[in-house]
């Protein structure tokens, strides 16, 4: 009956052992997972500043391009003459 008892108790070790390791892989988890959530979060808020920025900067252009007097377009350059061969 000793050896009953003492697997028993072995058996309820390794059964709290493991239930142990499997609680503490899970908190891991949960951090690991709080922390890429943590940098999504950042990356999608850093990506809308930035088109924020970006529309912005575009309007900005385009009202000073509006604004602007329009240029002439420069005349067409002519070709040069080619020089005789046989001077």
């Amino acid at each position: 009956m000793a050896t009953n008892q003492k697997s028993a108790e072995e058996a309820k070790l390794r059964a709290e052992r493991n239930f142990a390791k499997n609680e503490q892989r899970r908190q891991e988890a949960e951090s690991a997972m709080a922390a890429v959530r943590a940098e999504q979060q950042a990356v999608a808020d850093k990506t809308a500043r930035l088109r924020a920025l970006r529309l912005a900067k575009e309007a900005a252009d385009a009202e000073a391009a509006a604004a602007a007097p329009a240029k002439p377009a420069p005349a067409p350059r002519r070709a040069r003459a080619k020089p005789a061969a046989g001077r």
